[in-house]
């Protein structure tokens, strides 16, 4: 089934407003808001946009959150339609992208190989088999996961011509068993862990589950403190809830800026009137960790939650992924 979304234009920023232009990649309004250098920070707020690359309606409608300052960081899909143009693209605008692994919807790149197609088909058919699928082990399938996952991670190199400093996972099936439990995520980076909930939003034996597979997780992995998705807005209640954890704690915010309501709410201020100017991360930022203690971290840099391109500030205490 061929992937449809909406007629996404690249815009560029300006102060007061966006406005659309040609569907060409143009530098970022020069003018920049500086990010304060005294305040002392503790925690940070990460927005990550799901599905770079996945075709061309995504990754512009990504890349015009990311140039109005509202996306701190990308997840990248391999062996996708648009998967090419969008790594030249973050190469060229200094984005920081992670990789989105896909064991599910099937690749759409012309030049994906017939064995990488197969192969995950196989895995596929079997993690869609019903909802409590990837909790199960399959020993049959070893092979298969083993060689999806290491040919998405040997693709993005080429891409990207570097290490992904982070992987998450499309329909977060990079927490599914055969993934977790046979170590098939490189050693020591940062790994997208389960959803946090609101009290009540999940039953108890599901919230042991998630309990378990974070704590299986944080033994070779860095993991962030909280980790939500963006819809829905309301009760606003729960996005102020999230902004205000993100005060003490380094919070990742999940977002597929594809889907209409998440793009307005990115482009349109609705993120900065709702946080009250609370300041994002430009990078995808997480402390150093060892044995469950915090290492010393590299200063790096902040951006207020406003119109306008990402820009040097202060943030004492966090290192980026990359």
């Amino acid at each position: 089934m061929m992937l449809t979304s909406p007629a996404y234009v690249l815009i560029t920023p300006a102060r007061n407003e966006a406005r659309s232009i040609e569907a060409t990649v143009a530098a970022p309004h020069p003018d920049s808001v500086r990010a304060s250098r005294e305040e002392v920070r503790t925690g940070l707020l990460i927005v990550n946009a799901d599905d770079w690359g996945r075709e061309r309606g995504t990754t512009t409608a990504i890349l015009n959150c990311a140039l109005l300052g509202t996306v701190s960081s990308v997840s990248a899909m391999v062996f996708m339609d648009d998967s090419e143009r969008a790594a030249a693209i973050a190469q060229e605008r200094g984005l920081d992208p992670g990789l989105h692994l896909n064991l599910t919807t099937p690749f759409s790149a012309r030049n994906c190989s017939a064995r990488v197609i197969n192969c995950q088909q196989r895995v596929a058919k079997f993690l869609l088999r019903g909802r409590f699928a990837q909790t199960v082990f399959h020993p049959g399938l070893i092979r298969s996961f083993d060689y999806i996952v290491r040919t998405q991670l040997d693709e993005f190199r080429h891409l990207y011509e570097r290490e992904p400093g982070r992987i998450d996972g499309h329909h977060h099936m990079h927490l599914c068993a055969n993934v977790l439990l046979g170590g098939l995520l490189p050693s020591g980076i940062v790994v997208r862990g389960n959803f946090s909930f609101v009290g009540g939003e999940e039953s108890y034996a599901n919230i042991l589950y998630r309990r378990l597979v974070d704590f299986l997780l944080k033994q070779n992995h860095r993991v962030v403190d909280y980790f939500y998705n963006r819809p829905p807005i309301e009760p606003l209640a729960r996005l102020q809830r999230i902004f205000g954890l993100a005060r003490e704690h380094v919070v990742e915010l999940e977002t597929h800026p594809v889907n209409p309501e998440e793009y307005g709410f990115l482009t349109k201020g609705g993120i900065g009137r709702l946080s009250g100017g609370f300041e994002i991360a430009p990078r995808f930022l997480v402390p150093r960790r060892t044995q469950g203690r915090a290492l010393s971290r590299d200063s790096s840099e902040v951006t207020r939650l406003q119109f306008g391109p990402q820009s040097s500030g202060a943030a004492s205490d966090f290192c980026a992924t990359s």
